[in-house]
């Protein structure tokens, strides 16, 4: 039997961010990891003899600047560089979209000067609600608590301060908050713009990872927690980490490592132990025990709740409503490695368009038919896809004058069936295809991992990147369960510390920071 102040249920990033933080702060912190590499959906594998890339998540923006600071994980390892380009969009007819710095607006004025002419507009606006939820992305959300007035307190203050920021709003930044989170993606761009390439644009961030039309409401948030993000300090830029996206994930492990954070790996966790109602430590498929002081879970809230944790110390309430938790998005991911680099039509030279987020879905009536195939199939016989080409900016990842691909595709059912799995991937092959004649003919490795292998790989339930939908009713003080958002599990001494807690998905950090800021409170350490 292990003893520990803290033990950690999974070494995904937030977990990892967490156990950094309560071993900096001096408590002894012991990561159970069911795999035998840190990382959780962030990492880097070989997925071909000579071929390595990112396996789940593929770019970065959303990681916390904070994080990145306090963790020193530029000393540790880690490179992130930007795209040349942020976006390449292939058109029907041969035609093309390009966006980037400096040449975003020109690229619109083809389509419509009218658009050319709103988009900085409509940019400085939506940055300006960006700018009021990323102040609360590092910190837990106003909590529904009940009790006497010692109890809500805090929680009453915490919703003052938050009332206050968005007060501070002007009438037209109020209504594009509310507009923001009630309404759909598509509905809020056709208020803007009038072009296609534009709206698919920005209506793609819109059903990343999420089962939903661009129309269904509220999938304007969803494009909102898309542009929290950065670079190397450049708002809303998206980059490629040297070595993918497990040179993030390996430099926070050795962040963890210095403060005498223990990592345990092939440690897969089969129960939390609990005694009189409180968490008090773990117990792993081995039968090996850690009891802790707290318990802190990196898993999503489903799996925890369903398989971990006994269910007579929780309340039937909140077992009832995570049992209608709604998890599951229509993410099929592939990574393909490629003989030559592809040759688009519309830009058949190589460019910089090759290290953008190349974006196959031409409109959002494209995506809105994408999402109501598959609803009805199974799968859309004309998926959304984007693909990014990393070893353009990383040559570790591929021999040399060869090529890896990220294929990032919408949508499939979130239960689509493992027989489907080689069916799936020959037609997103065939939609790059499509645009890039020769595509097919240089793949000559792939890996395809549908919704179910992303949940047996990585705890995806229902395939989900995010831990849970990105609804109104599972957002900020109702993520996951209203009562519950301040990392506080019903059961004392067990708290939340992944994406299933806010703010939400994405390779963040921020749930992971919260959570031990909620520890260290409870455990009275400063």
């Amino acid at each position: 039997m292990v003893t520990a102040d803290v033990v950690i249920l999974g070494g995904g990033h937030n977990g990892l961010v967490c156990a950094f933080y309560l071993a900096r702060a001096g408590l002894k912190v012991t990561v159970l990891e069911r795999r035998h590499v840190v990382g959780g959906a962030a990492v880097t594998e070989e997925f071909h003899p000579g071929f390595r890339n990112s396996t789940a998540s593929y770019t970065v923006s959303l990681l916390n600047p904070r994080v990145i600071a306090d963790m020193d994980l530029a000393r540790h390892g880690l490179r992130v560089v930007e795209r040349r380009m942020s976006n390449f969009l292939p058109l029907p007819g041969g035609d093309h979209f390009l966006a980037g710095e400096g040449r975003t607006q020109e690229q619109v004025a083809r389509f419509s000067a009218r658009d050319a002419e709103r988009l900085p507009e409509y940019e400085r606006r939506l940055e300006v609600v960006a700018g009021v939820l990323r102040d609360w992305v590092l910190r837990a959300p106003p909590n529904v608590v009940e009790g006497g007035w010692t109890a809500m307190l805090p929680e009453l203050l915490s919703a003052g301060a938050l009332g206050r920021q968005a007060m501070g709003l002007d009438t037209q930044g109020r209504r594009d908050l509310l507009d923001l989170f009630a309404k759909s993606a598509g509905d809020w761009l056709d208020g803007w713009f009038e072009s296609d390439p534009i709206k698919a644009l920005f209506g793609f961030d819109s059903v990343v990872g999420n089962y939903a039309s661009p129309y269904t409401p509220g999938s304007a948030y969803v494009l909102l927690h898309h542009v929290f993000g950065e670079v190397n300090g450049r708002k809303g830029v998206w980059g490629h980490a040297i070595g993918g996206m497990g040179a993030i994930t390996q430099a926070m492990a050795a962040a963890c490592a210095e403060h005498g954070v223990e990592v345990r790996l092939d440690a897969e966790v089969a129960q939390v132990l609990t005694e009189g109602g409180r968490a008090v430590g773990a117990v792993t498929a081995a039968g090996d025990v850690v009891r802790a002081r707290a318990v802190v879970s990196n898993l999503h809230p489903r799996l925890l709740f369903d398989r971990l944790v006994d269910p007579a110390v929780v309340p039937s309430d909140f077992t009832e409503r995570m049992g209608r938790y709604a998890s599951g998005s229509g993410t099929f991911r592939m990574n393909v490695a490629l003989s030559e680099l592809p040759r688009f039509a519309a830009l058949p030279q190589p460019g910089d368009h090759h290290t953008a987020g190349i974006i196959i879905a031409p409109s959002l009536a494209y995506m809105d038919r994408a999402h109501a195939q598959a609803r009805l199939n199974g799968w859309s016989a004309q998926p959304i896809v984007e693909m990014l080409i990393p070893s353009t900016l990383d040559d570790s990842l591929a021999p040399p004058g060869q090529h890896v691909a990220s294929l990032f595709c919408q949508h499939v059912a979130p239960d689509l069936a493992d027989e489907h799995r080689e069916a799936v991937a020959d037609v997103m092959i065939d939609t790059v295809e499509a645009h890039a004649p020769g595509f097919k003919a240089s793949v000559i490795g792939q890996l395809a991992l549908g919704p179910r292998d992303l949940e047996r790989r990585f705890g995806l339930v229902g395939g989900d990147i995010f831990h849970g939908r990105l609804t109104l009713d599972q957002l900020f003080s109702a993520r996951p369960v209203m009562g519950h958002a301040d990392h506080r599990m019903p059961v004392k001494g067990l708290y939340l510390c992944g994406s299933g807690a806010h703010p939400g998905g994405g390779v963040t950090g921020a749930p992971g920071h919260n959570a031990a800021r909620a520890v260290l409170k409870d455990l009275r350490v400063r």
